[in-house]
């Protein structure tokens, strides 16, 4: 029985580390900068290869609203806009005290049990294989397949099956550390799933804060 249960978990490790191949895309376009944020804020566009600034304003009032009605960190608060290409920058860590983003990193999205999927899909059903919208709460660390982990709990409808579905923040080695875009990056099961040096830097902060920190993954 044993044997078999880490057969079946060897076959899944491989098959996430194959469909974590980058693939090309025919566009071109360069890593975001603070002059095209600057931009994207004056002109209130949502450009899918950048950062939105009007998207990040609007979720980040309501998450500073929330953290203080709910208990949760007013240190620090995570933000994933999915409506971002996968190859950019897209998970931010956003310090609340100083209104700045203080570190991002990409992160992927699920592929909603196909081979490869560029652009994002959301579902809550479990065993989807796809990302979810929503608020969750970052929970206690474990240590599993991907190594140190932190388990997420759905806040919202869109999310509720969260933890039933064992959505988790987890890292993993093919995941870059550096923005590869026009190309996109690989996918997960569902989880938001980021390189290992970003997440030992979000470690840092999780495990030192006092208070549960609100992750809020939206399109």
């Amino acid at each position: 029985m044993k044997t078999l249960r880490l057969i079946c978990l060897t076959v899944g490790l491989i098959v996430l580390s194959t469909s974590c191949k980058i693939f090309s895309k025919n566009k071109s376009g360069e890593p975001f900068s603070s002059k095209e944020k600057e931009s994207s804020s004056s002109t209130g566009q949502n450009n899918s290869n950048g950062p939105s600034a009007s998207g990040l304003r609007s979720h980040l009032y309501q998450a500073i609203k929330y953290v203080n009605q709910n208990g949760y960190s007013t240190q620090y608060c995570f933000l994933v806009d999915m409506g971002i290409c996968s190859g950019k920058n897209r998970f931010f860590v956003y310090d609340l005290k100083k209104n700045t983003v203080a570190l991002s990193g990409l992160v992927a999205h699920g592929n909603c049990n196909t081979h490869s999927l560029e652009q994002a899909r959301f579902s809550n059903i479990p065993n989807c294989g796809c990302s979810s919208l929503g608020k969750y709460k970052v929970g206690n660390s474990y240590h599993g397949e991907f190594g140190k982990s932190y388990r997420l709990y759905g806040l919202d409808s869109s999310n509720s099956n969260a933890f039933k579905r064992a959505i988790v923040l987890h890292g993993f080695d093919p995941v870059p550390d550096q923005e590869i875009y026009p190309m996109v990056l690989c996918n997960s099961f569902g989880c938001p799933m980021v390189s290992r040096s970003f997440l030992d830097k979000l470690c840092g902060i999780i495990d030192k804060s006092e208070k549960p920190i609100l992750l809020w993954v939206y399109n």
